[in-house]
């Protein structure tokens, strides 16, 4: 453009050229510095959301600590006793005093009180049973062996409290809402770098054998033999389905217990000829961290007791009462080896209480229901059952504490962990706040309002 021009032309076009390019320049540099500055901003941006992570982290382990330090301090073996509602115009031999206490009158006219972690009357929802649960289950969550399960002769309302009605969201039962809760708050702790898997099992144990629930058409067999891995019950040649959703869950649920065994007896028109026993497995995994943590959340629904003269069982029904009756009579003496501190614990006399072996031999949590049917009639029943609870909830597991099963950075596991503190348990330590369960008399518990 400048050919031809005169020199003074060319002179001013240079002046304009070199003009252009300083303005270009410093924009150029002004550029640079606000690139500068904002990699700086995003840096420390990043080193701030690094410290609240690991903020988020600490708070989230001090936080699973005093929470299984509440559980620890309430004791590892809980008993909640609860009432169901008598027929109308039917006299109860059972009453709920308050909130730890039931008394029952016996035929005699003689008056008994026993006292548990809770009682619920006749009046309790559903949703006042596992507001109390949830917390245990929430343990699973933290890498512990958890185990709730329901007792009490038949009809006394096990299957309602564990099962319910899983198509009525006000009286769903503890092991749908427990499932429920599990996969919420794994989503939730998504939000915080965990990663979860789960995986379901539910069979029941029928006459001494163990059937698959969740296989379609499967027979009950001597086959599926129970075995103990790193801690963790496993069941071989079931069904583990993986748990992806609540709604997943609900399905599996409802499919297991539209196959579990029941008939009519006298006593109870639906009654539970088996055990049936929910096995959800937990994985975590913080990828930050290095962290991986494995539970397990067992949910039983015992069969009930029951007197073959109350009951009219005959033939087959007979056979499974008695099948019934001896496993119980296995767990109670599970229970009484370990209220006297026996070295020997027969778990292997029977496939339940073999199958509870991992939360029931300390390094677990184990929640008791004891349903109680309040009517007259049933009171020599309910009085066993009251005092066989009376004996679970005496019983500490393992002066060690419950054991969280956690992997801290790859390949390294810690010690296991009293769930009070994180630090390994002395083995003479013992456990703090367990109140023992007791049966008093009705001049005893007079004495004790009056004081």
């Amino acid at each position: 453009a400048a050919q031809g021009q005169s020199e003074e032309k060319r002179n001013e076009m240079l002046v304009a050229a070199n003009k252009e390019i300083d303005n270009v320049r410093r924009q150029l540099d002004e550029e640079r510095g606000r690139i500068a500055a904002e990699e700086a901003a995003v840096a420390a941006t990043n080193a701030r959301v690094k410290e609240l992570e690991e903020q988020l982290l600490d708070a989230d382990e001090v936080r699973r600590q005093l929470h299984n330090q509440i559980q620890e301090l309430r004791g590892n073996v809980r008993v909640f006793a609860r009432m169901r509602p008598p027929e109308t115009g039917t006299q109860c031999a059972v009453k709920a005093i308050d909130v730890e206490s039931m008394s029952i009158t016996d035929r005699l006219g003689d008056e008994a009180v026993f006292s548990f972690d809770k009682c619920f009357g006749p009046e309790a929802t559903q949703e006042d049973i596992f507001e109390d649960v949830s917390q245990l289950v929430q343990s699973a969550l933290d890498g512990y062996k958890v185990c709730l399960f329901s007792y009490g002769q038949t009809g006394s309302g096990k299957t309602h409290t564990m099962l319910g009605d899983q198509h009525n969201e006000e009286t769903r039962g503890i092991i749908p809402r427990a499932v429920a809760k599990v996969v919420e708050a794994s989503e939730a702790n998504a939000k915080k770098g965990w990663k979860y898997r789960m995986c379901a099992s539910y069979v029941e144990i029928y006459n001494e054998q163990v059937r698959d629930l969740l296989k379609a058409g499967s027979g009950h067999s001597d086959k599926h033999s129970i075995a103990h891995v790193d801690g963790v019950t496993e069941v071989s040649g079931v069904n583990k389905e993986p748990v992806e959703s609540v709604e997943a869950a609900a399905g599996l649920v409802r499919r297991a217990a539209a196959a579990r065994a029941v008939e009519a007896t006298q006593m109870n028109a639906v009654s539970s000829r088996s055990h049936t026993i929910f096995m959800l497995y937990i994985t975590g995994e913080h990828e930050a961290s290095g962290s991986r943590l494995t539970g397990c959340l067992n949910l039983v629904d015992l069969a009930g007791s029951e007197r073959v003269g109350r009951s009219g069982a005959e033939g087959a029904r007979l056979k499974e009462a008695c099948a019934i009756n001896k496993s119980l009579s296995c767990l109670g003496d599970v229970f009484q080896a370990l209220s006297n501190g026996q070295k020997h614990i027969p778990y292997r006399n029977s496939k339940l209480t073999y199958l509870l072996q991992p939360c029931l031999g300390g390094d677990g949590k184990t929640l008791m229901f004891v349903n109680i049917n309040p009517e007259a009639p049933s009171a020599e029943e309910s009085m066993c059952s009251l005092k066989f609870a009376a004996q679970v909830n005496a019983v500490e597991l393992g002066r060690g504490g419950a054991k969280r099963n956690i992997v801290s950075g790859i390949g390294k596991k810690e010690d296991k962990e009293d769930s009070s503190s994180g630090e390994k348990k002395p083995d003479d330590k013992k456990k703090v706040g367990k109140r023992p369960a007791t049966a008093r008399t009705a001049a005893g518990a007079a004495k004790k309002s009056k004081r």
